[in-house]
């Protein structure tokens, strides 16, 4: 494999246009945020005593250390530093210099390939550990690599680690993606998401308040703070208080946790809340890839269905599609307000729902891939399981729209069939799945 599969062209950047629905969103979000902060407090401070309480001191939770606490990475000195300079380094006028985190990650491994495409200096960050197949997470490094893309393999957790970058490198940008993804993981390793979720995200932001300039900051937050929600589409307007998962929760933390470094320290942030994200070099943990998976070794599909024989529907996002919408957020990005730690003055803070706006039944995407891999599906209709998951998702994208010139254009059948594609091709028609 030596390319990404359609990798996105992003020509120049996106200009933002003033908007009277600006003031009246802002005035809104400091109203319901500072209504919500006391409740989203609480919560962040009872996942941190969980967090501590639960240490393998008092209470060991079995599980990779690599998951949830550092390992000894090898980093610093002359050759290092020069690859790093060399990877962060501009070549188009008026370029970012861009830190993407979660870099060998399904996002980051598309953000940063575009980012580097269209001429920014491009810096990558990971700690490659196992929540899925790792070698996936090297075979994307490798293909970062061959477009000029660096990683260093690192924890977010590391506080000496990202100092010495912002020491290296003057970052214009952030492109946080790092994170403990997945809503059913989380019964069984909560530890890890506080660990990536909460207390990395807070130990970056620790990082970019300090550093002299302070970056602007794009971070990926999620649909599935939208949680048991009933009203649909999903809008940036609507509550994001009753979390389904412990995942959703953490996101939801994260949020308050940008508005609180936001209002103190001067941060830019944005916050995009991406929709069921697929394609090519995907997670394997996500539905559409291990459905590929198991039609190929024959084995049965479960599709759940809901109360009452609902039907249970994604939004599913094209990753193309999120990657214009995470250059569009960048490049809109005003500068952060602070320096060496100190707020000068009011910075921009602002959430957006990246999705597709047309919801597609589960059942719906089995077929496609029944069609596209050419195997007959043994179909297993189960009730969903209360695990986190919800029913249904569906994007609201008009402030996107607005605001970033966010425009979806691949439909699932389009998408899939360059999935599949990728999958057979990458995965050697299955045997390497198989294996």
């Amino acid at each position: 494999m030596s390319h990404l599969d359609d990798i996105p062209s992003t020509p120049g950047k996106f200009k933002m246009e003033k908007s009277p629905f600006i003031h009246n969103r802002m005035r809104w979000h400091w109203q319901s945020s500072l209504a919500k902060l006391s409740f989203w407090s609480f919560v962040f401070l009872g996942m941190i005593l969980i967090f501590f309480f639960r240490s393998p001191s008092s209470n060991p939770i079995p599980q990779d250390l690599s998951r949830r606490s550092l390992r000894t990475y090898n980093w610093g000195g002359p050759a290092w530093e020069k690859r790093v300079r060399s990877s962060a380094r501009v070549r188009s006028h008026n370029g970012f210099s861009v830190l993407v985190t979660g870099a060998a990650g399904f996002v980051g491994t598309h953000v940063s390939a575009a980012l580097k495409k269209r001429g920014d200096g491009v810096l990558g960050l990971d700690n490659f550990n196992d929540y899925y197949d790792p070698s996936l997470k090297r075979a994307r490094q490798e293909l970062l690599e061959r477009s000029g893309v660096f990683i260093v393999e690192g924890d977010i957790n590391d506080s000496a680690l990202l100092r010495k970058l912002f020491e290296v490198v003057a970052f214009t940008h952030v492109m946080h993606l790092a994170a403990q993804a997945g809503v059913r993981y989380a019964m069984e390793n909560p530890g890890s998401y506080v660990h990536s979720n909460i207390a990395g995200f807070v130990n970056l932001l620790e990082v970019c308040k300090s550093a002299n300039p302070q970056p602007a900051i794009v971070w990926a937050s999620s649909s599935s703070v939208y949680g048991l929600n009933s009203k649909v589409p999903f809008s940036e307007r609507d509550r994001t208080d009753q979390p389904a998962s412990l995942y959703a929760a953490t996101k939801k933390a994260g949020e308050e946790i940008a508005h609180t470094y936001n209002h103190i320290y001067g941060l830019s942030l944005t916050g995009l809340r991406f929709f069921t994200v697929y394609g090519p070099w995907g997670r394997p943990d996500m539905a559409y890839f291990f459905f590929t998976r198991d039609i190929l070794k024959g084995k049965s599909i479960p599709i759940f269905e809901a109360a009452n024989h609902g039907t249970v529907a994604r939004d599913f996002t094209y990753i193309d599609d999120i990657v214009k919408g995470c250059l569009a957020a960048l490049d809109t990005a005003k500068k952060s307000t602070g320096s060496g730690g100190k707020k000068k003055g009011p910075a921009q803070l602002r959430v957006y729902n990246l999705g597709n706006t047309s919801p597609v039944p589960v059942s719906e995407l089995v077929s496609i891939l029944e069609r596209l891999l050419k195997v007959k599906v043994k179909r297993n209709i189960m009730k969903l399981p209360r695990n986190g998951d919800v029913q249904f998702t569906h994007a609201n994208i008009s402030l996107a729209q607005r605001e970033l010139r966010y425009r979806p254009t691949t439909d699932l059948q389009a998408g899939l069939k360059k999935f599949v594609r990728w999958y057979l091709r990458f995965y050697s028609d299955g045997k390497k799945a198989a294996e």
